[in-house]
């Protein structure tokens, strides 16, 4: 790719699987962020350019995006390094998309930028992870036709779950605090309020499996941007919760050369409207590094002018997402669709 894109926070648990990702499809990013020694390492293993700045410098900032054509920012706490690295593509005129899975944070920025982005005619898509952009896909692509939907449900189902750090500090930061949709509105549910339970039926390999309710993820946020919905349930199954209290502190562990874990995963996505329901699964292997492929071929869409709309967007607003879930599909993601009549 001949276009000059910067990674920030290349040397992270996920910006080393974007940086592997963009490097075998032939791209040559500029590696940046604030650890001089560690992008120096990473930078000479694939014969990149590296560079150092601050998200506190906005002239080093602005330096780094001088010639730019676009950034993808990996490193966190996205509370501190996206309000920063947003201000700084707005002002280069290049689009921006981060890979936040923390729900308060991508509701901050989509308030505080929306008129900005729009009026500035960049694109800035935060919160284009695993959590964010999966689920908001699926169920863009569930409603389809619907021009409005009563319901939607987000099941994740996961065998296990090593965290990262910053997925411990973003659990701490979140302090227990939930985000739900209720009444076409967003509201927080404090750690007293007590968290639904039940079960559901995944498809294989996970089947029937106990879930907790309220499950606190960003796709809430992302969606509700743009579906017209009432209320959206979110739930996750109890195995990894457990992981994610425990006391061992060990990070993902690698199954093979490309540094992936063998955790699988399991999205289901059902809207609902009147008797009739759509369901909309995606099924792949390791949260972090699915992430790599998902963002990078929304960063070729765009580049590539494949994009519908500029602004302050989630992925289901900027892309035509059964298209978009497709091109996955074909190496990164086991997809299906299913419409049936409610109970």
């Amino acid at each position: 790719m001949g276009r000059r894109v910067i990674l920030y926070g290349a040397t992270g648990h996920t910006g080393r699987f974007i940086a592997a990702e963009m490097v075998r499809r032939g791209w040559a990013p500029v590696l940046a962020g604030r650890n001089v020694n560690a992008l120096a390492v990473l930078a000479t293993g694939y014969g990149l350019e590296a560079k150092t700045a601050e998200v506190d410098d906005s002239v080093a900032l602005g330096d780094l995006l001088d010639g730019a054509h676009a950034i993808i920012n990996a490193a966190g706490p996205f509370g501190d390094t996206s309000p920063p690295l947003i201000e700084a593509a707005l002002h280069a005129g290049i689009p921006y998309f981060d890979v936040t899975a923390e729900p308060f944070v991508a509701k901050d920025l989509f308030e505080a930028y929306a008129d900005r982005a729009k009026k500035a005619g960049v694109i800035v898509a935060p919160a284009f992870g695993f959590f964010g952009a999966i689920g908001d896909l699926l169920v863009t692509a569930a409603k389809a036709d619907w021009d409005s939907v009563d319901r939607v449900e987000l099941a994740f189902a996961l065998d296990r779950w090593r965290p990262t750090k910053g997925t411990r500090a973003a659990g701490a930061r979140r302090a227990g605090r939930r985000l739900v949709l209720t009444d076409g509105k967003l509201e927080v549910r404090d750690p007293s309020q007590p968290v639904p339970r039940g079960s559901w039926s995944f498809g294989p390999p996970f089947g029937e499996q106990p879930v907790v309710g309220e499950f606190s993820t960003v796709d809430v946020v992302t969606i509700a941007r743009h579906v017209p919905v009432q209320s959206i349930l979110t739930w996750i199954n109890e195995a990894p919760l457990a992981d994610l209290a425990s006391s061992d502190a060990s990070e993902p562990e690698a199954a093979d050369d490309s540094g992936r874990s063998a955790q699988k995963f399991l999205i289901e996505a059902v809207v609902h409207k009147g008797s009739e329901m759509r369901r909309a699964t995606a099924a792949g292997r390791d949260i972090y590094a699915i992430t790599a492929p998902l963002v990078l071929e929304a960063l070729d869409w765009t580049l590539s002018s494949r994009a519908r709309t500029t602004g302050m967007v989630s992925a289901g607003e900027l892309f035509d997402a059964p298209a978009f879930l497709g091109a996955m599909a074909r190496d990164h993601l086991d997809i299906h669709f299913r419409q049936e009549l409610a109970a």
